[in-house]
């Protein structure tokens, strides 16, 4: 196969099924043949990474995530993604470990604020706590001169009740939890623009959607910069 990416996947396994899911209805498509070629590896036993982040005496997911890199890139990928925001930690381990380039969905994210909306100055984040620790999305809203805006202790226990408790333990997305996490970081925290930082966010963004606030969706703008990286690749 020719012209194809690799998308490390997994993690969690309905937050990859959602990108995909978008990946595939973006696609401008009118016969089988105009759709994208890839492949999905879906680690879904890849080790917990907020775990690991916040406690490094946890199983690391560092070497399977390598380890996964280097058996995609024999394969000679046009690029790959990685549909997870907190596996970033580990991006430059990744990068380094191979030549094919690694798209940078937080980096992306950012870089999407001054598009959508250009005057944000005060930029927050929900995400796990794995993401809020390791700080991948810190350096990225700093260096692009906004500030930097994380949840109140009570805001980052909804969000981590939200991604852990109902969509990867049930497989459920209260909208009403979701809405009301967004809500208090605009709010409370005084935020111009709020980032989801999580896949599973990008899930509950799917299935519940807020239109009506100032949100900057991490998978979905991946999803985007993917069919068009892809779609030149193809052409050139």
């Amino acid at each position: 196969m020719k012209n194809f990416f690799t998308i490390i996947g997994g993690m969690g396994t309905m937050a990859t099924e959602s990108y995909i899911h978008q990946l595939n209805l973006r696609t401008p498509a009118k016969k089988d043949q105009d759709y994208l070629n890839y492949i999905l590896v879906n680690h879904a036993t890849m080790p917990d990474r907020t775990a690991y982040i916040l406690n490094h005496s946890q199983p690391s997911p560092k070497e399977p995530l390598i380890e996964d890199f280097k058996q995609q890139a024999a394969l000679k990928p046009d690029f790959f993604t990685l549909p997870c925001n907190t596996a970033h930690y580990f991006y430059d381990a990744l990068q380094e470990a191979v030549d094919v380039p690694i798209l940078h969905m937080p980096r992306l994210a950012v870089q999407e604020i001054k598009h959508k909306f250009p005057n944000a100055k005060k930029v927050g984040i929900i995400a796990t706590q794995g993401t809020l620790y390791d700080g991948v999305y810190d350096k990225e809203i700093l260096d692009a001169g906004y500030e930097l805006v994380k949840p109140s202790k009570e805001i980052e226990a909804m969000t981590m009740e939200l991604i852990y408790d109902d969509i990867k333990e049930q497989d459920i997305v209260d909208a009403k939890l979701y809405r009301q996490t967004v809500l208090d970081m605009l709010e409370k925290m005084d935020c111009d623009v709020v980032i989801l930082g999580c896949t599973e966010l990008s899930l509950a963004q799917e299935r519940e959607p807020i239109e009506d606030l100032p949100i900057i969706d991490s998978q979905s703008i991946l999803v985007d910069k993917t069919i068009e990286l892809a779609l030149e690749n193809r052409k050139n």
